[in-house]
């Protein structure tokens, strides 16, 4: 994208400068002040880009420059020759007679247009894969449509038909053709099925920690004493837990196995500890005995009956440290891609176990990067078949 097809009356220098400060995680509004220009117009040009950083085109050294053609004007209106010209600019005399010629002859010359009409001249845009690959298209709007992230996407794509390169594209291809609407492919109503549904591409704002649930709770065993096939995930059935909170003290179990990332989810009707255990117990149980080898859970009072628990299930229950999220960062994660069928603040007492099973189902059905673009239902089943 060329500079003057995003007009913020600025000039490339400050352009550039823009767009440095808003992939910095500046505000339209900020840079808007900053440059002493209107808001609205200049978010405007951000949408018409989708928030992606459009392409400014490079000026090689053998190219003419603006100030090149201003002495080429200047000449022109001396009624000095081409050749002589050339020889103040060093340059060969058919280059300055072509770039006369081109831009209207030693009449209609004018440097600025010239330099204008030379830029739009260099764009080569290549058609989009996407617009180009009907087929490609559709495999890609059927599994936005699923929820699938472009870099699932992609991943399958490359795992599904490997000798097919019509039929591969990189997830940076499959945001950009989302966002950037003039290549045509996919609309953009699509963004609705990512996981941020945003229309418009954000810079990332850094880590967030939600606030803690700690309590004081008997007889914690701390994560630091969790065995160490957990920790590396080599040994399969170590699981990491966690409640999805919403509006009205509403709440979701999640429950996430580390090696394959198979999720199960369990309604609840309230979140007093008897009542999480309980819901917790019943879904663990329906689980192969070799794929109960622990969970990790943070310090949140729902777990006070966490003795209760292990008795139960012979599972026992290790513990994050207060305010560290990340040591449960499968869960954290996955809590995230959740938040697309559960927004915050929505109400969860709707959601019968049925609707929970089914979002589980498709959630487990992507593939992930992390498993080399296996579905964690794939990686979970060779689990279990090794326990037979």
């Amino acid at each position: 994208m060329a500079i003057e097809d995003v007009p913020y009356n600025l000039t490339a220098e400050q352009v550039v400068e823009f767009w440095d400060g808003y992939m910095a995680g500046q505000t339209v509004a900020q840079l808007a002040r900053r440059f002493g220009k209107k808001h609205a117009p200049m978010y405007e040009r951000v949408q018409a880009t989708g928030g992606i950083r459009p392409t400014i085109p490079t000026r090689a050294a053998r190219h003419l420059t603006l100030e090149d053609r201003e002495e080429i004007s200047r000449g022109l209106a001396a009624g000095d020759s081409l050749r002589r010209i050339a020889d103040r600019l060093g340059r060969c005399p058919s280059t300055i007679s072509r770039e006369v010629e081109a831009n209207g002859g030693r009449r209609r010359y004018r440097a600025a247009a010239a330099d204008r009409a030379a830029i739009r001249r260099r764009r080569r845009p290549k058609p989009c894969k996407l617009a180009a690959t009907p087929q490609l298209a559709k495999l890609v709007e059927a599994k936005l449509k699923a929820k699938w992230s472009p870099e699932q996407i992609a991943g399958w794509l490359k795992r599904t038909y490997p000798g097919r390169a019509e039929l591969q594209v990189s997830h940076e291809t499959i945001y950009r053709t989302l966002y950037v609407q003039s290549r045509g492919a996919l609309k953009r109503e699509l963004t609705e099925h990512l996981r941020t549904k945003r229309r418009i591409r954000r810079p990332g704002n850094g880590n967030r920690q939600r606030a803690s649930g700690s309590g004081n709770l008997v007889g914690m065993i701390r994560i630091s004493e969790r065995p160490a096939e957990a920790e590396d995930r080599a040994v399969p059935g170590h699981w990491e837990g966690d409640l999805i909170l919403g509006k009205g003290m509403s709440a979701i179990g999640t429950l996430v196995e580390r090696s394959s990332r198979f999720l199960l989810l369990f309604h609840l009707e309230r979140i007093k500890s008897e009542h999480v255990v309980a819901q917790l117990t019943r879904h663990v149980q329906t689980l192969p005995v070799q794929l109960r080898r622990s969970v990790t859970w943070d310090q949140g009072k729902e777990m006070a009956l966490h003795a209760t628990f292990t008795i139960d299930t012979g599972i026992q229950v290790y513990f994050c440290d207060p305010k560290s999220p990340w040591q449960r960062g499968t869960n954290e994660n996955t809590n995230g891609l959740l938040r697309q069928y559960f927004p915050k603040r929505s109400d969860l007492k709707p959601y019968s176990q049925a609707d929970l099973d089914a979002i589980a189902a498709e959630l487990n059905g992507r593939p992930r990067k992390t498993l080399q673009f296996m579905t964690p239902s794939e990686k979970f089943a060779e689990a279990v078949a090794a326990t037979r």
